[in-house]
């Protein structure tokens, strides 16, 4: 009995679901990194480089910002995993970056921002918009 009640323990670790991310918590957690970046159709480089795009860029490449050597030189192309890493301590993981923002800690918190991060594309549009001739469309039901 105990090792089938054991077996069930492990099974049901072993299948819980993880963190589900939610984009508009996530625009809510962006609203401290609106202080330097921008995000968006209108966004501009401002203390930090514009965000759209983020997600399989590499750094330092935004035309206009004036990246840190270190962060030019780093070799990173932002993924999940790499941005995880970087925005719980950017300093850690770029030493020598302009970033000074001491860091998000909680994995929940950051699906979320990951996840409102990822629904802009290069151009500053939400992939679940959808445009024609530069107007806004709603979405099929």
């Amino acid at each position: 009995m105990r090792r089938l009640l054991f077996a069930l323990g492990i099974a049901g670790v072993a299948i819980a679901p993880g963190h589900a991310q939610d984009a508009a918590s996530g625009e809510k957690i962006f609203a401290q990194c609106r202080a330097c970046h921008q995000i968006g159709s209108t966004a501009k480089n401002a203390v930090g480089p514009v965000l759209n795009g983020l997600f399989g860029r590499k750094a330092g490449t935004i035309e206009g910002y004036a990246y840190s050597p270190a962060n030019k030189s780093s070799g990173i192309t932002w993924d999940e995993a790499t941005f995880r890493e970087y925005i719980k301590d950017p300093k850690a993981k770029i030493p020598g970056t302009k970033m000074i923002y001491p860091g998000l800690k909680d994995e929940k918190r950051i699906d979320d921002l990951i996840a409102y991060l990822k629904q802009f594309d290069t151009a500053g549009n939400k992939a679940a918009d959808i445009t024609m001739d530069g107007r806004k469309l709603a979405a099929a039901d």
